[in-house]
């Protein structure tokens, strides 16, 4: 049993994955409150179900605008005084938030513009740390890592809102937006004890040539836009979010609790793949158990729609979520370890358009679908359409699913273990004392020859480069 509970060797290991963790725990304690406070608020100044959606269109746009060119910005500067600008950024709009609170000033413009600056300075902090995750973490931690960060989403996820709802029955929307500042704070000064992280090479400058360079990238790397791809085919086809209120009522009559409990039901799948998913690390065919992840929610999705009782329903939901989590870890892990450090930000910044966008066009296709032939056909039909996508990618895209993570890479990490140094800044100690920077390479690379990260992307037991120290 012990073996299956979540892999907790980042945090012993890495004095400066601790404090990323921390920080992260604390983030999410406040964004989720205010996530769940601001629209709260929206509807008792408007009564308007249109207002409320106009939160969402709010927080979309700067994500999908913002997302590439903030994986940019996280190339070209140090990545630790990145995320403080950012984090003092979201806590400055979080104190705007609470005076206007405070002063009732019940403005759904100032709540709208507060929503939409919050959204952009999290669309640059995200890429920004899943590129900054990499240089505290040796390789073969990277997907107990990600499994971690993971974990703190879906608990925000689901203790979000029963925060907000305590918070502000308590203390009204001020005291809910106070808690977002407190927090900020907070994680401010765990983030701040971070050393120093450039890119490797010093950075690029922040422009749209640097942005195309990441898409050339990315292009010429199957086994990386995969990761993209599987994503959009998962959220795009296969998303159920949408149908949880039809199914609820058409289904199984009941109303919004029952829409509660299915989406909970999802919830509750993704925390039990984070708590319960310390196997994961031990996984080295990251490529096919991603695959057999988006397969397994395909199929769970599709029988959604056929599921006649609501123990059922849940329980499908629950394997969804589940499988999501898995993929998610594998397709992270396979895009931090064979990116570059000098490009992990524009990568990281496509993903966070990916993420945000493919759900919201999920939710298009399921409420078009279900419009037309209703919620069952819908949800059956997206997961067939999922299932049959993911088996047409890794027909066309084969070393996807035959790429391992490098034995040797993990070998060498493992037989290194008891000689990293405990403090992260001995780790990465500056190259140049003066300027109190990381070294441009990792020390996962410099055990390799010439600096390059190896991988086995064919399975064959012959190891490629993964990448050089040159920039592609």
């Amino acid at each position: 049993m012990k073996e299956l509970l979540a892999d907790v060797t980042p945090l012993r290991r890495s004095p400066g994955f601790r404090r990323l963790f921390v920080g992260q725990c604390l983030t999410m304690v406040g964004s989720q409150v205010t996530q769940v406070a601001v629209p709260w608020q929206v509807y008792s100044v408007s009564h308007s179900s249109v207002a409320l959606g106009m939160v969402g269109l709010a927080a979309l746009l700067p994500i999908v605008v913002f997302g590439i060119y903030g994986g940019a910005i996280a190339d070209s500067m140090d990545r630790r005084r990145l995320i403080l600008i950012t984090s003092s950024g979201s806590a400055a709009v979080s104190v705007a938030l609470v005076v206007q609170a405070v002063a009732h000033a019940d403005s759904l413009w100032l709540l709208y513009t507060c929503v939409t600056v919050q959204a952009a300075f999290f669309a640059i902090d995200l890429p920004t740390r899943r590129a900054l995750l990499p240089r505290l973490v040796e390789p073969e931690d990277l997907p107990a890592a990600n499994a971690l960060l993971l974990l703190v989403f879906t608990v925000g996820i689901v203790g979000g809102p029963l925060a907000a709802g305590a918070t502000v029955s308590l203390g009204g929307y001020g005291a809910a937006y106070a808690v977002d500042v407190a927090c900020f704070v907070l994680a401010i000064t765990f983030i701040a004890g971070l050393p120093a992280v450039l890119p490797e090479g010093g950075g690029r400058r922040a422009d749209l040539s640097s942005v195309l360079e990441g898409i050339r990238y990315l292009k010429s790397r199957p086994v990386l836009w995969m990761c993209y791809v599987l994503d959009l085919n998962s959220t795009v086809f296969a998303m159920p979010t949408a149908l949880f209120p039809v199914l609820a009522v058409e289904r199984f009559h009941g109303g919004p609790e029952l829409a509660g409990y299915l989406s909970a039901a999802l919830a509750s799948g993704a925390f039990l793949g984070s708590m319960f998913g310390g196997w994961m690390p031990k996984v080295r065919r990251l490529g096919r158990a991603a695959l057999l992840a988006v397969l397994a929610w395909g199929v769970s999705l599709g029988a959604l729609g056929l599921a006649g009782s609501l123990w059922l329903a849940m329980l499908l939901l629950a394997v969804a979520g589940y499988a999501d989590t898995v993929s998610a870890v594998e397709r992270s892990s396979i895009l931090q370890h064979e990116t570059p450090d000098e490009l992990r930000g524009r990568t990281s910044g496509v993903l966070t358009v990916v993420g945000a966008g493919g759900p919201r066009l999920g939710d298009v296709r399921a409420g078009l679908v279900a419009a037309a032939c209703g919620p069952a056909v819908a949800a059956v039909a997206g997961g067939v359409a999922c299932v049959v996508g993911a088996l047409a990618l890794a027909k066309a895209v084969p070393e996807f699913t035959r790429y391992r993570m490098a034995e040797e890479a993990a070998g060498a990490g493992e037989a290194a273990a008891g000689t990293v140094p405990a403090d992260p800044a001995a780790r990465t100690a500056p190259a140049d004392p003066a300027a109190g920077t990381a070294p441009a390479t990792p020390p996962s690379a410099a055990a390799q020859p010439g600096g390059t990260k190896r991988s086995e992307p064919d399975g064959s037991g012959q190891a490629t480069a993964a990448r050089s120290s040159a920039t592609p």
